[in-house]
């Protein structure tokens, strides 16, 4: 790994991480510890964040947990105050909480299709909206989770393809009209993650996962560390210039179906 950060560079910032429980935001939560923040992590339910709290406090970071669903505002809001409180002002914020199943249009409720519009957009609207007033100003970095299927129609799944692409427009909105103050709005679009429920769920079968990685240009998963550094990237002062970007962190899942084998085609005679 090239090292682009100091050791410590996040020492005695805070960072706050919404829908860290598990999968990809607590591991992204777990690079900014071996950096040297405090942490701050919601999720849904009590004892599961509090679990994933004390593994970050048992890795030897300073960490705090508090059950909050992204879908309240005023939750998500005390959980920030709370953060604000016990570390002081808020540097970064990742706002990662997310559903999904897999259903057809026809075969979806309208609630089922609300829920994932309620937890994936609305959620981020609030962790971000919510954070304002929390953040260090100028130099904050917010980072929001999105997928490829924001830019990629994906059958059965198009309550996440809407879901996902409002968060896209959101982000770079929030990037346009909070940039005067100093503040980046970012966004991450991880493809197949390893060790990930996303993909247990899309690719529950060893016979579906190899599907998956064949239509992938670099025919494999990516890992949660991949996408943790990324935000570490993003949140440093290496990227004091980049707002308002979608980030693609998906092994060339946008570029579509990869699985034809280029570069062992033989070339054709020259005429």
């Amino acid at each position: 790994m090239v090292q682009i950060l100091k050791d410590g560079a996040f020492r005695g910032r805070t960072v706050f991480v919404a829908g860290a429980s598990s999968g990809i935001n607590l591991g992204i939560a777990h690079e900014f510890g071996r950096q040297g923040a405090n942490l701050a992590i919601i999720s849904r339910t009590h004892e599961r964040i509090q679990a994933a709290a004390q593994g970050l406090i048992d890795a030897g970071y300073p960490a705090m947990g508090v059950a909050a669903d992204v879908r309240d505002f005023e939750g998500v809001d005390k959980a920030l105050a709370a953060a604000r409180d016990a570390y002081g002002e808020i540097d970064v914020v990742i706002s990662g909480a997310a559903g999904n199943f897999v259903a057809p249009a026809l075969g979806m409720s309208a609630n089922g299709f609300k829920t994932v519009i309620d937890i994936d957009l609305i959620g981020t609207f609030n962790v971000l909206r919510a954070s304002f007033q929390y953040l260090r100003r100028p130099g904050a970095s917010l980072i929001s989770i999105t997928a490829p299927q924001a830019k990629r129609p994906s059958m059965f799944q198009a309550h996440v393809c809407a879901a996902k692409a409002g968060i896209n427009m959101l982000t770079q909105c929030l990037a346009m009209e909070w940039g005067p103050a100093g503040v980046r709005v970012n966004a991450i679009s991880p493809g197949p993650i390893a060790d990930t429920e996303g993909m247990a769920r899309l690719a529950p079968t060893p016979e579906a996962e190899a599907g998956v990685k064949r239509r992938l240009a670099l025919r494999d998963y990516g890992t949660k560390t991949d996408i943790a550094e990324l935000a570490l990237f993003l949140s440093s002062e290496n990227a004091r210039y980049i707002t308002g970007a979608i980030v693609d962190c998906d092994g060339g899942s946008t570029l579509g179906d990869a699985s034809a084998d280029a570069v062992n085609i033989p070339a054709r005679a020259k005429a």
